[in-house]
């Protein structure tokens, strides 16, 4: 007779992780999606970044090549907006150049260019 604690070898313990946005999709270890989530939840109360975030994580992982494991000791010990900018690097760097998460740089258009905009 099963009980509740014990598992059941014949499912497969995994989670599918997937962003419609950037059209990712994966299968991840049901272990290490509950490792990312925790550790996004010290960080943050909402659930709705928590998930967000952590389907970012794992997005990371599957186009850089680096474990998710590696990425999250790189961000244990820092502070919430140190988690914020290295997460911006990181997508930065597998996003299009054209939409650069974290730049606050405000564009100035030409004067006689922008003299033509009308509104």
């Amino acid at each position: 007779m099963g009980t509740v604690n014990q598992l059941n070898t014949n499912t497969d313990l995994t989670v599918r992780v997937f962003d419609n946005f950037t059209q990712f999709d994966a299968n991840v270890n049901a272990n290490e999606y509950n490792l990312v989530t925790a550790f996004f939840r010290s960080i943050t109360t909402d659930e709705d970044a928590v998930r967000n975030l952590s389907t970012s994580l794992f997005e990371i992982s599957a186009t850089t090549g680096v474990l998710v494991q590696t990425l999250l000791d790189q961000m244990k010990g820092q502070s919430a907006i140190q988690v914020t900018g290295t997460m911006a690097y990181y997508l930065n760097r597998i996003r299009s150049q054209s939409t650069l998460i974290g730049v606050n740089a405000l564009v100035t258009p030409n004067f006689y260019t922008a003299r033509n905009v009308q509104p």
